[in-house]
C-alpha cells in the first residue's frame, strides 16, 4: 500500500498527528490483535476530531472478517478495504471506482515496494493464504487457500531489494515450505533458495515459518549453503497427541524430538524457534507436563507461546472454551520461565566468540552503543546483539555486516564489542 501511494504522488508521514491521511492496517487473526486494532481505530478517529479534514482508512484482515460489524461501530471511519484488494488503496482514498478481487491479493512484479524496514534487511512474501485445516486457525476463512508466487516474481523482488542495499530477506508467508505445492511442484522452495543464492549481493537468507512435516531431507540439504542462515521456524503448537489430533496437526512429541535432532545433525549449530498454544480445549494437567518436558527435551533457542482464543468458524470454536483465561495466563508464564533458563544457559555458548552482526543502522542505545542481529536471530521475535563500537568506528563508516566479539550474555540477548 506504501508503494502504490508512494507511486502516486503521497508523501508518507511518520508522524500520525500532522498527516492528512491515517491508514491502518490490522490482524484479525486472533481476539487479541482485534482488540488491538479496534483500540487504533478509536486513536485515529480521536486525532481525525481534532483536524478538521484527516481521512480514515482501515484495511487487512480485520476488515476482511468482521466489515459490516467494523462499520456500525466506527460510523466515522472514511475507507474500509479488505485482503483482496490493496493494490487499489490509491482509488479507495480518492473515491475513485475499482473491481474488487476476487481473492486475496497476491504480490507480483508490478507491486511497488516502501521498504519500511531498516536499510539492511526485508520481508519477501512468497505466497498468500492456506490450504490447512488447523482446527484452531482462522487464517484460510480470512485469506483463502494457498497461493504461491511465481519464482521469477520473487526473484525480481529480491533483485531490487538487492540492488537497494538490502543484505538479508526474511522469506514469509503463512507456510513458506508449501510453497509451490498448490500447483503440484514438490521441490519448488528448495529451487527457490538456489535462485535466491545465485543474487551476489545478497549475504543472508532466512527462512520464516514452516511446517513440521514439510522440513525435508533435500531442504535441510539445501540449507548448508553458507548464504541460508540455520535457522528455521517450526510452530510445533503442542506434544501431546490427543490434544494435536483435535487441533489436526500431525507431529506428536516424540516425533518433533527426533526431527529435532535430524536438523541439528544435518544443521550443526541450527537455531530452532517454536510456537505452542496453552489452554486449547482438553489441556488438562497430563497434557500440560507434557508439554513443558517436551519444551525441555528440545531445548529450543526460541520460543513463543500463545494462549488459546476460540475464533468462530474454526474446528475447534465447536469445542468452547474450557480452560479460564487466569489459568492459561499461569501456564503460559510457567512455560515462559522455563524457556528463559533454557534461552540462558544457550546463550553462554556465545561468550568470547566473534560473530557475524546484521547491524541495524536506525537503533541506538544511548550514544555508543550499537543494535544488530546475529545469524541465529530472526528479526522482530528474538534477541539483539548490543555493541559497543569500542572506538573503532564512526556511525557513517560501519559496514552493513561486522564483526562482533561476545563479551556477556543475558537471557535473550548477547552483548559485544566492536572489532576490525
Amino acid at each position: 500500500m506504501l508503494g502504490y501511494l508512494s507511486r502516486a504522488g503521497y508523501e508518507i508521514c511518520p508522524q500520525p498527528e500532522k498527516a492528512d491521511i491515517l491508514i491502518l492496517n490490522t490482524c484479525g487473526f486472533i481476539q487479541p490483535a482485534r482488540e488491538e486494532a479496534g483500540e487504533g481505530i478509536k486513536t485515529a478517529l480521536a486525532l481525525k476530531k481534532k483536524r478538521s479534514g484527516v481521512t480514515i482508512a482501515v484495511a487487512g484482515c480485520f476488515v476482511e472478517r468482521c466489515r459490516s460489524d467494523l462499520e456500525r461501530r466506527f460510523p466515522a471511519v472514511d475507507v474500509w478495504l479488505g485482503v483482496r484488494d490493496f493494490d487499489h488503496i490509491v482509488e479507495a482514498l480518492e473515491r475513485r471506482p475499482f473491481k474488487a478481487g476476487l481473492t486475496t491479493y497476491l504480490l507480483g512484479p508490478e507491486t511497488p515496494r516502501l521498504i519500511s524496514t531498516p536499510s539492511t534487511w526485508a520481508y519477501l512474501k512468497i505466497s498468500e493464504g492456506c490450504s490447512h485445516e488447523c482446527s484452531f486457525c482462522a487464517i484460510p476463512l480470512i485469506k483463502g487457500p494457498y497461493r504461491s508466487r511465481s519464482i521469477p516474481s520473487i526473484i525480481t523482488e529480491a533483485e531490487e531489494l538487492a540492488g537497494r542495499g538490502i543484505k538479508e530477506i526474511d522469506l514469509v508467508s503463512q507456510d513458506t515450505t508449501y510453497f509451490g505445492r498448490d500447483r503440484g511442484r514438490v521441490g519448488e522452495l528448495v529451487k527457490l533458495l538456489r535462485r535466491l543464492t545465485d543474487l551476489r549481493r545478497l549475504r543472508w537468507i532466512r527462512l520464516l515459518y514452516g511446517y513440521p512435516e514439510e522440513i525435508t531431507p533435500a531442504l535441510l540439504e539445501a540449507m548448508k549453503e553458507p548464504k541460508i542462515c540455520s535457522y528455521l521456524d517450526i510452530p510445533f503448537q503442542h506434544s501431546a497427541g490427543r490434544l494435536l489430533k483435535s487441533m489436526k496437526r500431525g507431529m506428536g512429541g516424540a516425533r518433533a524430538v527426533r526431527l529435532i535432532e535430524k536438523i541439528r545433525k544435518s544443521l550443526p549449530g541450527a537455531a530452532i524457534r517454536t510456537s505452542l498454544i496453552v489452554g486449547f480445549p482438553g489441556e488438562g494437567g497430563e497434557e500440560f507436563r507434557q508439554l513443558k518436558e517436551f519444551v525441555r527435551e528440545a531445548r529450543f533457542d526460541h520460543l513463543g507461546v500463545f494462549t488459546y482464543s476460540p475464533e468462530e468458524g474454526t474446528g475447534a470454536s465447536r469445542m468452547g472454551d474450557p480452560v479460564p483465561e487466569r489459568e492459561k495466563v499461569r501456564r503460559r508464564d510457567e512455560i515462559l520461565a522455563l524457556q528463559a533458563e533454557i534461552a540462558s544457559s544457550i546463550q553462554r555458548k556465545y561468550l568470547q566468540q566473534r560473530l557475524e552482526v546484521l547491524i541495524d543502522p536506525s537503533a541506538r542505545v544511548g550514544k555508543e552503543r550499537l543494535v544488530g542481529r546475529a545469524r541465529f536471530q530472526a528479526p522482530e521475535v528474538d534477541g539483539v546483539v548490543l555493541i559497543e563500537q569500542g572506538g573503532h568506528a564512526v556511525a557513517g563508516l560501519l559496514r552493513p555486516i561486522e564483526k562482533v566479539e561476545i563479551t556477556s550474555t543475558e537471557v535473550y540477548d548477547l552483548r559485544g564489542i566492536l572489532v576490525r
